[in-house]
């Protein structure tokens, strides 16, 4: 077989969201069907038109990091590590067991630690540099969440983080399953972190009119595909996701969620926050990723897209289906799963592929939480409030990020 035709698993899965943590705590959150949003505590969001997020309230970063370790590392960082401790403990992977050299991490997030920056910088404001955390360059720069995972369990395979905006956790996924696929890896760690709660950032989004003013309903302000959305919702989270040869995974006996098998990336090239009108490379992405998995349209059962409750993102996505899917994309269920949990920027596509490969698991689609009317140019076949019991083979999640960035796995359901 050659090198470039490897099987790809998806055999563990580290979830730090808001509505749980854990593989059991992201799927129970699922079946709540129950927005996670809520009124901004981080910070004091008075001066925002927007003042609402999805936070994470029962991160407590020593269940995961020695303490003495815990204190060196920003947020995101922490985020990174203990998402990753937790999809090796899923997969029953044992890092001192295994052979470093073979083993990768590819990351995703679109701010870094801008947060613990911004910290810094009132720090340097009140006291100059003697007030700085030598630490901060360390702390501060994307490529600290592979570096540290990295560190942290002693892998020396291939490494990255991107910055893609709101896709990179689908590409770093996407990368990650071609290493694979190539032969530099036979195991990868992959996924997404995001720490992005704090004045400054937040302040930023809301200039631009980007975010949900929602206030005095948080819970229903994410509401993907709705006629009556205003904006996404700022969230925190990471996923991280074992991938390893499907070969390695079936001798070691280990579970395998679902595979992956095609991955798509594309650009608009036309603008920095809003998408191509006409939807064609956001559509190219889609039939990119169904190529490389060598799976037709009409074979997809299910997809989760990127849904974000913009007024122009949601309608964009949904006329790239149509030219995709054609007749189909009537038929096909559709959920956009950033109404239990806002957006995670960097973080969702990782969210949201984990979403995908559990749905594909236990054999449950879930709904679009907070979808009451359908926005007249979104109509496809959104799955109703209880969700759906089905398996289907194929499954595709799409994500869409600043820039112009298209970004589309497929999963296949486990054998």
């Amino acid at each position: 077989m050659r090198s470039n035709d490897r099987r790809v698993a998806i055999t563990g899965i580290g979830a730090i969201t808001p509505i749980g943590i854990g593989v059991e705590g992201l799927w129970s959150g699922l079946l709540e069907r129950k927005s996670a949003v809520g009124p901004i505590r981080r910070f004091d969001a008075e001066p925002f038109k927007s003042r609402i997020a999805a936070e994470i309230d029962d991160f407590v970063p020593s269940d995961f990091i020695e303490q003495r370790r815990v204190r060196r590392l920003d947020r995101f960082s922490q985020l990174s590590i203990s998402a990753t401790r937790l999809a090796l403990e899923d997969a029953a992977v044992q890092p001192p067991r295994e052979d470093p050299d073979r083993i990768g991490v590819m990351m995703g997030t679109a701010l870094g630690g801008i947060a613990f920056a911004e910290a810094q910088h009132q720090a340097y404001v009140k006291d100059g540099l003697r007030g700085v955390d030598p630490a901060l360059a360390l702390m501060v720069f994307p490529g600290a969440s592979s570096c540290n995972i990295a560190i942290e369990f002693g892998f020396t395979g291939p490494n990255s983080t991107n910055g893609m905006s709101c896709a990179s956790g689908t590409i770093a996924i996407g990368e990650a399953f071609r290493s694979i696929r190539r032969g530099d890896a036979d195991l990868m760690i992959a996924g997404g972190a995001e720490a992005p709660l704090a004045p400054l950032t937040f302040g930023a989004f809301a200039i631009i009119r980007a975010m949900s003013t929602r206030n005095d309903d948080p819970e229903t302000a994410s509401r993907p595909f709705d006629a009556d959305r205003d904006g996404f919702v700022m969230a925190e989270g990471a996923v991280t996701l074992v991938l390893e040869s499907f070969e390695r995974a079936v001798a070691r006996g280990a579970r395998i969620y679902a595979e992956v098998c095609g991955f798509g990336l594309t650009n608009d090239a036309h603008h920095m926050t809003a998408p191509r009108p006409d939807g064609r490379q956001a559509a190219r992405a889609i039939q990119l990723s169904l190529d490389e998995a060598r799976v037709s349209p009409p074979e997809v059962g299910y997809i989760n897209a990127h849904g974000s409750s913009t007024p122009l993102n949601d309608p964009t996505e949904t006329d790239a289906f149509k030219q995709v899917f054609g007749t189909h994309a009537q038929h096909l269920p559709v959920s956009g799963t950033k109404g239990y949990y806002g957006h995670a920027l960097g973080a969702s596509g990782a969210i949201e592929a984990a979403i995908c490969a559990l749905a594909s698991d236990r054999s449950w689609l879930p709904p679009t939480v907070n979808l009451r009317a359908a926005d007249p140019r979104c109509d496809l076949a959104f799955l109703p409030a209880a969700g759906l019991d089905a398996g289907p083979e194929y499954l595709l999640t799409n994500s869409f990020g600043f820039g112009g960035i298209n970004a589309t796995l497929v999963l296949r359901r486990a054998e």
